[in-house]
């Protein structure tokens, strides 16, 4: 009875989803899956979001709301794209320089967060601004075109980025819940008076939070490259786009955590983000519709988890009544 429960917990919203989107595209006469291009597209959504979901989870749920993550992201891929078509390395050369910077771009940001002890609010976005102004300025803002390094632009496959997705996942399980940074994070999170008491550092945790996020933005800027071709320019908080696509998969994380593990209730969240993408795409959906109908679904599942006492309650009385 108690498998049954976690297992329906866990599948219920992205598998209602799949079965909505399968509806409406039927129903429009469209096949959801028509194309290996399709698949692609599914799959490298859900490689973005997840990468995203991971990084601004790891520190929103210790309280600490980081802006700086797209910018992260930016900075880390044009530092990445500019030394490997100088030296004309590989796809998977950029990718590990992504993650390398990325993860020293974060690790600087949580440095300036606990150095200046101002609310992490207002240091991330003075970070952002300035990774937005240092990325403009290595490239003269003109961006970074990959129109002449087609093996760059050949990452982008249905397996690669697989293979990032499992390791990404793997990472977050092992790193959170299998060592002691793991369970001092959560101790911190817990009860912070609490868990300093008893002689964890703070400090050296949300370095290393800021160091992992980094580096999953790093990740997420080389997939956003490779797949564009060029690497536009960002300024006055233009970075900050990405983060808005993590908060949906991360409230449905938090949700699905309730029945299974937290890092796989984020990675379903972005299935049933991507979901919803390919759906977008496959009907030719406009932006500004795609931007009103993403934030209605936000806004009402805040509502049902604000609510859900109250809504299951109404059931439960119904049950009685029946």
């Amino acid at each position: 009875m108690k498998l049954g429960k976690k297992l329906t917990g866990t599948l219920a919203i992205p598998v209602i989803t799949l079965l909505a989107v399968w509806l409406i595209c039927s129903s429009k006469g469209v096949a959801l899956f028509e194309t290996q291009l399709n698949i692609l597209t599914f799959v490298r959504a859900i490689a973005n979001v997840s990468l995203v979901t991971f990084a601004l989870a790891i520190n929103l749920n210790s309280g600490r709301f980081d802006f700086s993550v797209g910018s992260v992201a930016l900075l880390s891929s044009v530092i990445s794209a500019k030394i490997v078509l100088a030296l004309n390395l590989g796809p998977v050369a950029m990718l590990l320089l992504s993650i390398v910077f990325g993860a020293i771009f974060g690790l600087i940001s949580g440095a300036v967060y606990v150095s200046v002890k101002l609310p992490p609010i207002i240091v991330s976005l003075a970070i952002a601004l300035f990774y937005e102004g240092l990325a403009f300025a290595l490239t003269g803002g003109h961006g970074v075109s990959f129109a002449n390094s087609a093996n760059l632009l050949s990452f982008s496959t249905i397996p690669n980025l697989l293979i990032i997705i499992v390791i990404a996942v793997l990472f977050m399980v092992v790193v959170f819940d299998h060592t002691r940074f793991g369970y001092e994070y959560k101790a911190l999170q817990s009860g912070q008076k609490v868990a300093v008491n008893t002689g964890i550092k703070e400090i050296p945790n949300a370095l290393i939070c800021y160091t992992i996020a980094g580096a999953f933005m790093g990740a997420q800027g080389f997939i956003s490259a490779t797949t564009n071709g060029t690497i536009q320019m960002s300024l006055n908080f233009g970075s900050i786009s990405p983060m808005f696509m993590a908060f949906l998969p991360m409230f449905i994380g938090g949700f699905i955590g309730r029945f299974s593990n937290d890092k796989m209730g984020y990675l379903l969240g972005a299935v049933t983000s991507a979901l919803i993408s390919l759906l977008y795409v496959r009907l030719n959906v406009s932006s500004s519709v795609q931007q009103i109908v993403s934030a209605l679904l936000l806004v009402c599942f805040l509502i049902y988890l604000n609510n859900e006492g109250v809504i299951r309650g109404l059931f439960v009385r119904k049950e009685r009544a029946v």
